[in-house]
């Protein structure tokens, strides 16, 4: 896993939740944030507030529990 699949992943998503990033790649979600503080650090990515959904419509996770990233260009 390097940073540049994160960038990848987020810039064709726009924003995704951590628990789908996690899945994705194979990863914890634990060993998923010290990449994206690290384009958070650039300026790329932002994490979104608390609460806010993923935008999936689904409605089957508590917004409080979501982690959301979003890149930023």
């Amino acid at each position: 896993m390097i940073l540049t699949d994160v960038r990848d992943y987020l810039k064709s998503r726009g924003q995704a939740p951590l628990r789908d990033m996690a899945l994705t790649f194979g990863m914890e979600q634990d060993a998923l944030r010290p990449l994206l503080e690290q384009w958070i650090a650039k300026g790329k990515v932002i994490k979104m507030p608390q609460g806010t959904t993923c935008g999936g419509g689904c409605s089957s996770c508590a917004p409080q529990t979501i982690e959301i990233y979003q890149w930023v260009d």
